[in-house]
C-alpha cells in the first residue's frame, strides 16, 4: 500500500506540471499532445494519463513478467476517463459551474484509485492469457486515441474547452498572462 501511496503522490505531481507544461514550453505542439492544451474534460484525463504513461517505466521494470501486468495498467488508464467526468459532471449539474475546490481533489483521488487498482490487480491470481492479451491491445489504443484525439477532437462536449468554446489546440487560451510574449 505503501508504493500506492507513493506513485499516487509522483504522478499527481507530474499531472500538475503537464497542466501548465503546454504554456511553459510556449506551445510546443509535441508537447502539448502529452499535456493539457485548453480547460476541456478530455484535456484534464490527458494530465492523468500522461504521467501514468511515465509511471510504466517504472512499473513495466518492476511488475512486467508479472502475467496481470498489462490488465492493471489498462484498468488503471481507464480509471481516469472514467471516474474524471463522472465526478465533474455529477458535481457540476448540482453547482452549475467547475470549482477548483473540487478539482483538485478530483485529480488526486483518481490518481490514488489508478494505482490501487493496478496494485489489487497485480496482486491477483494470474487472469487468462486471452484478457491479457487484450488489456495490452487495450493499452496501445488508449495512447493512440488520446494524442489522436489533441488533434482530431470530437465535436463532443467532453472535448470542448468551456473558456473559447473551441476543440484541441485551437481552444488553448492563455492559463497565467506571465506566459504571453511582453511588446
Amino acid at each position: 500500500m505503501l508504493e500506492v501511496i507513493i506513485s499516487t503522490i509522483i504522478i499527481s505531481a507530474i499531472g500538475t506540471l503537464a497542466h501548465f507544461l503546454y504554456d511553459i514550453t510556449k506551445h510546443n505542439k509535441f508537447i502539448g499532445l502529452f499535456t493539457a492544451v485548453n480547460e476541456s474534460t478530455w484535456e484534464h484525463i490527458k494530465i492523468a494519463l500522461t504521467p501514468i504513461l511515465l509511471w510504466g517505466l517504472y512499473d513495466g521494470f518492476i511488475y512486467g513478467e508479472n502475467p496481470n501486468y498489462f490488465l492493471a495498467k489498462f484498468v488503471a488508464l481507464l480509471t481516469p476517463i472514467i471516474v474524471i467526468p463522472a465526478i465533474f459532471y455529477t458535481y457540476k449539474s448540482i453547482s452549475k459551474k467547475a470549482l477548483l475546490s473540487i478539482d483538485i481533489p478530483t485529480f488526486c483521488l483518481t490518481i490514488f484509485l489508478s494505482q490501487f487498482f493496478f496494485w489489487l490487480l497485480i496482486s491477483m491470481p494470474e487472469i487468462p492469457y486471452i484478457f491479457e492479451y487484450l488489456s495490452c491491445i487495450g493499452v496501445f489504443v488508449i495512447y493512440g486515441a488520446y494524442a489522436a484525439l489533441t488533434l482530431m477532437p470530437l465535436k463532443f462536449f467532453i472535448f470542448k474547452d468551456p473558456i473559447s468554446k473551441k476543440y484541441g489546440f485551437p481552444a488553448h487560451t492563455e492559463i497565467f498572462s506571465i506566459f504571453k510574449k511582453k511588446h
